[in-house]
């Protein structure tokens, strides 16, 4: 394999096809995703799909209709595929063209592969039906799904040379995580219920009534439904706050990717905050206009500038 100047493995005929595959499965399958990744130089871009095209099928097992056990076979398996990627065992013409891509991209950049095996983790946790008692519960199921990939994502991002609290970015990478999947699980409320799973900590459930409110497209009368929501919602304001700190420390195409991605979830957790009812009556989305809006303001480095005045106390 030829190598570039740094010593970074040049893109072969194959892994370019490994990745054009999983720009295929990315754009196709996380539309949010794909629209902050579209800002990234072309290698990072490859690697960011290679990441997610892996998470997506780790996911995709948890929630089809397998039963558990051969859930956890396959699951299993994925994670014996991941020590192939991670010892460097996969070849450029193996026939599964994300391992071949994944391979590819853990070669370029530091992305701390131990992130998807806590993703596969998380995905046991929905397997087996885990419900969560307290927000601290939930947290840790957070983290596995989602602060895991923001920290993955931040071994390709990398920070800029000489970034103030640089060792703080996974921390940061890992709280913005935490945010999107709050708003995710707030978003999907009722979906998930259908399917028999509930995320939102039980205290919160009986702190506001809501025991039984997600099956239908109106709560109970006597469920305090939207005081729940904004409760959620205040809790993940403050995760994207703290989350948001990441910005200033990452190049201007990586911080713009970021501020896109997280920008589209933060409308979105507005949108349900203004409209708490908008969850049980169906999926809560952005027209494109927005995302639009939000992508230029992450090239712009407009939400960067604005941590950064909130961490030096500024405006809130």
């Amino acid at each position: 394999m030829s190598r570039t100047v740094d010593g970074s493995p040049h893109a072969s005929a194959p892994v370019l096809a490994a990745y054009r595959y999983c720009e295929a499965v990315t754009g196709h399958q996380a539309r949010n995703f794909a629209y902050g990744i579209r800002l990234l130089p072309t290698e990072k871009r490859h690697a960011m799909s290679a990441l997610y095209a892996f998470s997506r099928r780790i996911d995709d097992i948890g929630d089809g209709a397998l039963a558990a056990d051969a859930k956890r076979t396959r699951l299993a398996e994925t994670r014996g595929l991941l020590d192939r990627i991670r010892a460097g065992a996969i070849e450029e013409d193996d026939t599964d063209p994300v391992a071949v891509a994944l391979s590819h991209a853990a070669r370029r950049f530091p992305i701390p592969l131990g992130g998807l095996d806590e993703l596969i983790d998380g995905v046991l946790k929905d397997v087996a039906g885990q419900s969560y008692e307290t927000w601290d519960d939930l947290k840790g199921y957070c983290r596995c799904v989602a602060g895991a990939i923001g920290r993955l994502s931040l071994g390709v991002f990398g920070t800029v040379p000489g970034a103030r609290d640089a060792d703080r970015a996974p921390e940061y990478a890992d709280t913005l995580g935490l945010a999107l999947q709050l708003t995710n699980i707030l978003r999907d409320v009722r979906e998930d219920a259908t399917t028999g799973r509930t995320y939102l900590p039980a205290e919160d459930l009986a702190k506001f009534g809501c025991a039984d409110a997600f099956h239908t497209s109106a709560a109970p009368p006597e469920a305090d439904f939207t005081g729940l929501v904004q409760f959620e919602v205040r809790r993940a304001r403050a995760l994207f706050a703290e989350g948001y700190r990441l910005l200033p420390m990452l190049d201007r195409r990586s911080g713009a990717c970021v501020a896109a991605m997280a920008g589209i979830y933060r409308r979105l957790l507005e949108r349900i905050a203004q409209d708490p009812a908008a969850v049980l009556r169906g999926r809560v989305s952005l027209p494109g206009h927005e995302k639009a809006y939000v992508a230029v303001r992450g090239l712009a480095g407009l939400d960067a500038r604005a941590a950064v005045r909130r961490g030096a106390g500024g405006i809130r």
